[in-house]
């Protein structure tokens, strides 16, 4: 029932191939009417999914019954396929379409709407009608989506951090004693790819993470600073923005994918696979693939592959912006009841019941409780005829409000606000760059990358030719111009942080 990593790669993979074009909006009344809906305000809320629920109106229907009594409002769920979601939010935020609150997402082109206009502005709502979000969220998470000194989103409370590290089939493991515990490099990795090799000769140790994903998306040692087009290495670097392609630790993790490529411990064609690490473990093609860690993370691995998987952290739990800003509500310019849809979003991360209809559905129809806080399916319904099977509890407001699944640790969001606790924070958490300034190199750049990254990162291209080549074009479309903008960008920042 753990689907956030699956959906966040998603997102990744999505963001690499389009770049969101945002149009400007006109603004918006305060006016708290629904037009068509009579007296009481409805707040149309827009979100990207990857089903759509047949029950979804029978869940809306049990959520307006609180919403009318506790604020007066009642609410319509908008769910939108991911693969459409850029486009057709896109055109809901130009044409002035009704959307009141929508799920976004610095993958999504976050900064990019807000240099168009296109969302409100969310600092006077949130300290008149979102005191509850302000009780549970830590201001740095909060801090984190002010873009120009000002709050445009609300982030979602789930895992805000992320530890690079990689998921192994433990049957696997376990056949050949494989001590997990003592595995903490890429050296160590690489000792036990080559026991798979050996012995599995049928099975490839390494598989992609997910299709068309730079590994360097999951396996990393710096702060993105939103795009990667300009990094910050170690999550601080006296706050130095650096060319990541042109670093001595990139040149190093490419030359051993290299050697990995070149002793057959990855896939042949990563270049052109087309399937997740998920599904290369579940057919029996694969047996690991580099993977966030968060607390249960290999159990939902597990119950994605339907293979028992066992994982390890190989770098220590970090928050940068864009960990905090992968899943958002922002309420859009064009909103006629920005009151109403701040609270409403206010009561996503306070009230258990809201959370739980968002998240799981109806009890007693879509699940039943075997405990005050874990759930499992009634008899005769599973994850395949499920009428509410929406799955995205880390997007539905405060997680640490949901009840926990079945086959979870009872525990788990204790762990993970312990996770969360435990996690360096970037020097540069809170750091969001707008790049509309430098947006034509961004497009030459991007399309460099595009062209090498992938395979470079993935052993197919020879980084001894390949990567000075790479870093040669990048400079040629524009790379050390926005590296240029983004460190005035975070001088300006850090400035105002000392303020």
């Amino acid at each position: 029932m753990q689907t956030h990593k699956r959906l966040i790669s998603m997102i990744l993979v999505c963001f690499l191939i389009l770049l969101s074009a945002c149009s400007s909006n006109k603004k918006s009344s305060t006016n708290e009417s629904s037009g068509a809906g009579g007296n009481i305000p409805e707040v149309n809320m827009v979100f990207f999914t990857t089903t759509v629920p047949k029950d979804l109106n029978l869940v809306q229907d049990e959520i307006n019954k609180i919403t009318k009594k506790k604020i007066n409002a009642k609410v319509k769920l908008t769910p939108i396929n991911i693969g459409n979601y850029v486009q057709q939010t896109n055109l809901m935020l130009s044409s002035n379409e009704k959307a009141d609150l929508m799920l976004v997402t610095s993958f999504f082109g976050y900064t990019s709407q807000v240099a168009k206009g296109q969302l409100l502005p969310l600092d006077d709502l949130v300290d008149k009608y979102g005191q509850d979000i302000k009780k549970v969220m830590d201001p740095d998470y909060l801090n984190a989506a002010k873009v120009s000194g000002k709050m445009y989103a609300i982030p979602t409370l789930r895992d805000m951090a992320g530890a690079s590290g990689i998921n192994m089939r433990k049957d696997l493991v376990d056949k050949y004693h494989i001590d997990i515990s003592k595995i903490k490099t890429l050296d160590d990795v690489e000792s036990m790819l080559k026991t798979i090799k050996k012995n599995e000769p049928s099975i490839t140790p390494i598989v992609p993470f997910q299709a068309g994903a730079q590994p360097t998306v999951v396996y990393n040692w710096f702060d993105p600073l939103g795009d990667t087009l300009g990094v910050l290495p170690n999550y601080d670097n006296n706050l130095k923005v650096v060319d990541l392609y042109e670093t001595k630790d990139y040149a190093q993790f490419v030359e051993k994918m290299r050697k990995w490529h070149d002793e057959g411990l990855t896939l042949k064609n990563p270049t052109t696979n087309t399937e997740a690490g998920t599904n290369l473990v579940k057919s029996n093609v694969g047996f690991s693939y580099f993977s966030p860690q968060k607390p249960g993370i290999a159990l939902q691995e597990s119950q994605i592959t339907t293979v028992p998987m066992v994982t390890t952290s190989l770098k220590e739990p970090v928050t940068t912006t864009s960990a905090v800003t992968t899943m958002m509500w922002g309420i859009p310019q064009g909103s006629k009841v920005p009151e109403a849809s701040m609270k409403f979003l206010n009561l996503m991360y306070q009230d258990k019941d809201i959370v739980n209809l968002l998240d799981w559905g109806i009890e007693g129809k879509h699940y039943v409780k075997v405990s005050d806080n874990v759930i499992k399916y009634p008899d005769g319904v599973d994850a395949q005829n499920d009428g509410y099977n929406l799955n995205m509890s880390f997007a539905m407001g405060d997680s640490f409000l949901s009840y926990v699944f079945e086959g979870n640790d009872p525990n788990l969001w204790t762990q993970t606000e312990e996770f969360n606790k435990s996690a360096l924070k970037s020097k540069a958490l809170g750091f969001n760059f707008d790049s509309s300034p430098v947006k034509t190199e961004v497009t030459a750049v991007t399309n460099v990358v595009s062209k090498y990254a992938l395979g470079l990162e993935s052993g197919v291209l020879d980084p001894k030719t390949k990567l000075p080549e790479f870093i040669s074009s990048l400079k040629a479309a524009g790379i050390e111009k926005i590296i240029k903008e983004k460190q005035k960008q975070l001088n300006e920042w850090a400035k105002n942080q000392n303020k």
